[in-house]
């Protein structure tokens, strides 16, 4: 997509953030979303390729919505300032591993992804194949590209040890975490000086694939 008219866009409405502006506006929204369908499009069909895992519904349905749910927020903006969207095997299901890509200025672009909060018996898994396979875990960590884009895994960790795990476990830190993901970010700078921001998007899902294979083969077995 046109990444200098969605960074223009999306910056002025940070500046803007109210329905009287968004709605004069909205022929150019949709626009840039037609856009953004067609690259998510493109990163779905990219993804079946590398994770034969992601099956779920094409591309465009992976997007998320730009309109903020303010229920149960103190912040009342009602559009967010980015475009997204998230790639799993059932579509955009936050409850599951998959593909995370974020656009928008002022540094809020990046690619990533992982497993964000799982459930107590998701967690429980996940925490049990580590303890079974840490050195498998440990390699995909320790890939170039793996730490060439997102250097470590990334996420919340318990400050204790897990309840069913001793302190001194060997893969205790591993244990700790709650959340399991690896994030990319790029500066506006980045975003905008590649010749091909939507290949890049494509390199850095592709150095995630056995993480997020490791991690939905944990709560799938």
């Amino acid at each position: 997509m046109q990444l200098k008219p969605l960074f223009t866009f999306l910056t002025a409405l940070t500046k803007n953030n109210e329905r009287p502006w968004f709605q004069e506006r909205k022929a150019t929204y949709d626009a840039l979303r037609k856009q953004f369908e067609e690259d998510a499009e493109f990163w779905y069909q990219e993804l079946a390729k590398l994770d034969p895992g992601i099956a779920g519904p094409e591309g465009r349905k992976s997007i998320f919505r730009i309109y903020r749910d303010v229920r149960f927020s103190n912040n009342k903006d009602p559009y967010k300032t980015h475009f997204s969207a998230y790639f799993t095997a059932s579509g955009k299901d936050i409850e599951t591993p998959g593909y995370y890509v974020q656009i928008g200025p002022n540094g809020n672009t990046l690619i990533g992804g992982g497993f964000y909060m799982p459930d107590k018996a998701q967690l429980a898994a996940i925490r049990q194949e580590i303890d079974y396979n840490a050195d498998k875990l440990k390699a995909i960590l320790a890939a170039p590209d793996f730490r060439r884009y997102f250097g470590t895994m990334s996420g919340d960790k318990l400050k204790k040890s897990p309840a069913a795990y001793s302190v001194d476990h060997p893969e205790i830190e591993l244990l700790k975490h709650k959340s399991f993901t690896a994030t990319h970010q790029l500066s506006d700078a980045e975003v905008l000086s590649h010749a091909d921001f939507r290949a890049h998007v494509v390199d850095v899902f592709a150095a995630m694939v056995p993480f997020c294979q490791f991690l939905r083969g944990a709560i799938e077995a």
